[in-house]
């Protein structure tokens, strides 16, 4: 299958990687900046075992090599506004997309404008883009996919994802896992976001009342949507965001510190919005989007 890695960040440049490596013809959808780092300089991946950098084959938006078999979308929600309007000349009628994003609002966007291709995706993977070198500090990479109201998961598409160093899966609900990863990186980012640190510090002031509390409500507007988190995740949240003395911050927090663009309105916007409508009270869940949103430069 040919396929389009859309970005080659921290995701998409090691997923891509591993793809490459496994044989699979691999093209990346790239700015002009970044493809004439990556023409030059190649591409180089620093895993926990592994350092290596490979030539890859490179496209941008005013390129056009016809449809791909499989697209692979990696970028954060930030950029995605422009993805949906570029990726348009590389999908055909057989395209089978699947976003790698946070959330679910890029989902409904994606199915809209091409229905009966999308599929879910959701990965794990801890890694960084460190100036053009895409480091992982932790030698996890997942990958499960699953087909959207009632897609199933063509064949070439699970034989072409699963290659070594993937921990690849189909899953049957991909929508309920996507909702809850959702509902944990949500209460993590109100949790790190609302109190301005890590979960060991927020502990040591007496927060862990409120630790719950945020689990509680990310967790209900799941439930109310009609995807209840199941007894392991939520377990598995409130052991993350109630460990003593962890260094734990979540990516919206760190994006938000640094000054970089973020995810909030996608991953805690979008909730709110839909608490809204389901008509789940979320006052925690509120009072991190005053925040956030008051402290945005203007």
């Amino acid at each position: 299958m040919r396929i389009l890695v859309v970005g080659a960040g921290a995701t998409g440049g090691a997923f891509g990687t591993l793809l490459q490596e496994a044989g699979r013809d691999v093209t990346y959808l790239v700015r002009p900046r970044k493809q004439e780092v990556l023409r030059r300089d190649g591409l180089r991946f620093i895993s926990p075992t592994d350092d290596r950098t490979h030539q890859v084959q490179t496209i941008t938006a005013t390129d056009r090599p016809g449809p791909f078999d499989l697209i692979l979308v990696t970028v954060k929600a930030t950029a995605l506004d422009g993805v949906l309007g570029e990726i348009g000349a590389f999908v055909g009628p057989q395209t089978a997309i699947v976003p790698i994003l946070n959330g679910m609002a890029h989902v409904d966007r994606l199915e809209q404008q091409y229905p009966g291709q999308v599929l879910g995706g959701l990965a794990r993977i801890v890694a960084t883009l460190d100036g053009d070198v895409v480091r992982q500090q932790v030698p996890l990479t997942s990958l499960m996919i699953g087909g959207l109201n009632g897609v199933t998961v063509p064949a070439e598409v699970s034989d072409a994802l699963d290659v070594p160093g993937v921990d690849f899966s189909t899953a049957d609900n991909v929508t309920g896992a996507l909702w809850e990863k959702w509902a944990f990186i949500a209460a993590a980012g109100i949790v790190n976001c609302l109190f301005r640190a890590p979960v060991g510090r927020i502990l040591d002031a007496g927060g862990r009342a409120r630790i719950l509390e945020a689990i509680t409500e990310t967790e209900a507007v799941a439930a109310a949507a009609g995807h209840p988190v199941s007894d392991a995740a939520h377990t598995q949240a409130v052991g993350i965001l109630t460990e003593p003395g962890s260094a734990f911050t979540s990516s919206l927090y760190r994006d938000l510190t640094a000054g970089l663009p973020s995810e909030a309105e996608h991953i805690l916007g979008d909730l709110a919005r839909r608490a809204r409508d389901l008509n789940v009270p979320t006052p925690l869940l509120d009072l991190t989007l005053i925040q956030i949103r008051a402290g945005l430069p203007r």
